[in-house]
């Protein structure tokens, strides 16, 4: 009997898989035959624009921005079909197809997204990659730029700095990013203390929405402009192009890095650190790279604290600056390399032999991103006392030769200080001394051990938990983080779900984002594990 009841049940499975296959495949033909009919004088440049597995062209599409390998195994869900449009009505027409076809969108600009939510889905799905929408309009005059979504940050400091050297726009520091999804989660970076995140300094934006209209700030209206200037790409519609002020740098700015290691007091140097770095001039951007490295006695292992900071400015007053507010590390003279705003962009991407155009190349080169990795964040509002940072060096110790856990700690402070936890729905403002970026990556041919260092990462973060923020403990949208709350795999959530992880990424700014999804996306079109629902789902 027992075996009649599993032969039935795997019967069923089959079944149940076959008609999912034979579903998408007609939801495939379907979608394709709506999107050559949408615009039957625009079928053949859409033709150009679409991929399917029958494509031989398609995994290779597939694969350009995917940062994690993690989800990119022969098991990884594949949309039904990618579209990389060329125009807006390339867009609509993709938004009106699967809605009458009943497949997901996913929208992908720069593939940075940690859990890869911007090309994986566990229903049927369909990818909206903006790869060919990345103009960046510079107006110098007036200091200001149209830059759309699919143009990556490396792209746009470099189209800047073409037009003029002492202009320039506050973004993330990795070259690959997609400014379309750095903007969207609010986007902080080497200026946020001088001038705000990405988000503070968008003026404009031009979006289509789950019905295909296209919209900007007015006649989207100020609630859906402030959800999108920060609330997480994919819940509110597909942001073509984003109007942005741009930002004053000078001619000379000054970099310095040294490494300390437990051996040299790098506990001690943290420590001293979280005092220090927050409350710096907003002129100072100031990062600490902790990693593992092999000691010079004995070669054995130990940590090393690299102390990072860029000064908008010549070394004759950062010099002076540091030793005076930072005395212990001991810096020296020769420490303080000064150079271009656009030189100090190639040496914080780890590219600083190559030219400028470094920044054009959309490649994974100079990648700080592991092959494969698992990442989570914190906010942090007390310094951590020296017991807390001597319980963390084991733990990170503890990584075996297969892993390489990276923590950056990046001070917060200067004008973050002074702009309101509402003004947009990124929160983590007054008071947050840093914020802490875990990761622990591995080689692509360890993914099948993947749960080891995913497990690693888990115990850290647990470790860490009464030396950050509480009540929420906050966490970054642009660092998804399904540990902390999802919502089901067809992207439907309750209210109670999905606050979870709603108030860690943006305290009580969720509930206004669910008011205006509830007000302009009834019927949840746009979601993902983590999207915003309307408040009735």
């Amino acid at each position: 009997m027992k075996s009649l009841h599993h032969s039935l049940s795997l019967l069923f499975i089959v079944v149940c898989s076959l008609s999912w296959v034979s579903a998408s495949a007609n939801s495939h033909d379907d979608f394709l035959e709506c999107l050559y009919s949408y615009h039957p004088k625009e079928s053949s440049s859409i033709t150009q624009v679409i991929f399917t597995e029958s494509n031989s062209s398609y995994s290779a599409v597939l694969d350009s921005s995917i940062r994690n390998h993690r989800f990119s195994t022969p098991n990884t869900p594949k949309p039904l079909v990618i579209v990389t449009p060329l125009n807006i009505s390339h867009v609509q027409a993709t938004i009106h197809c699967s809605k009458k076809q009943g497949l997901q969108i996913r929208t992908r600009s720069g593939g940075h997204d940690f859990e890869g939510l911007s090309y994986v889905s566990h229903v049927p799905f369909v990818v909206i990659d903006l790869v060919n929408l990345r103009s960046v309009d510079v107006d110098v005059e007036n200091e200001e730029a149209w830059v759309q979504s699919g143009a990556t940050v490396g792209e746009v400091y470099y189209r800047i700095n073409e037009r003029s050297t002492n202009l320039t726009f506050p973004a993330a520091v990795a070259r690959t990013v997609g400014i379309g999804g750095s903007i969207s989660g609010g986007g902080d970076g080497i200026l946020f203390r001088k001038y705000g995140l990405s988000a503070d300094n968008v003026i404009d934006a031009q979006l289509v929405d789950a019905n295909g209209r296209i919209l900007d700030r007015r006649s989207m209206g100020e609630d859906l402009f402030w959800a999108i200037r920060g609330g997480g790409g994919g819940s509110f519609g597909i942001v073509i192009s984003w109007k942005i002020k741009l930002v004053h740098v000078p001619s000379t700015v000054t970099v310095f890095s040294v490494g300390r290691t437990l051996e040299q007091n790098a506990t001690q140097l943290l420590h001293r650190w979280q005092y220090v770095a927050p409350n710096l001039p907003n002129d100072v951007y100031s990062v600490v790279t902790l990693s593992t490295t092999n000691g010079s006695e004995n070669r054995t292992k130990t940590v090393l604290a690299t102390f990072i900071s860029l000064f908008q400015g010549g070394a004759n007053d950062f010099i002076p600056l540091m030793q005076e507010r930072f005395p212990e590390l001991g810096l020296v003279k020769e420490d303080f390399i000064e150079m271009t705003w656009i030189e100090s962009l190639l040496l914080l991407n780890g590219a600083s032999n190559e030219t400028s155009e470094i920044l054009l190349d959309r490649s994974n080169r100079y990648s700080f991103l592991p092959p494969s990795f698992k990442s989570k964040s914190d906010y942090v509002r007390e310094p951590m006392p020296e017991i807390a940072l001597q319980g963390l060096w084991p733990q990170l110790l503890e990584v075996d030769e297969g892993g390489i856990a990276v923590q950056n700690i990046f001070a917060y402070g200067g004008i973050m200080e002074e702009i309101s936890e509402t003004e947009t729905p990124f929160p983590h403002r007054k008071g947050t001394l840093y914020k802490i970026y875990y990761n622990i990556g591995w080689l692509e041919e360890e993914n099948n051990n993947s749960q080891r260092y995913i497990s690693w990462m888990r115990k850290l973060y647990s470790y860490m938990g009464p030396f950050v923020s509480k009540s929420p403990r906050e966490a970054y949208v642009n660092y998804r983080d399904l540990d902390i709350g999802r919502n089901n795999d067809d992207g439907k959530a309750s209210y109670k779900q999905a606050s979870i992880w709603g108030r860690k990424y943006f305290k009580n700014n969720f509930d206004r984002l669910v008011y205006v999804k509830t007000k302009t996306d009834p019927k949840n079109f746009f979601k993902h594990e983590q999207s915003i629902p309307p408040r009735f789902h």
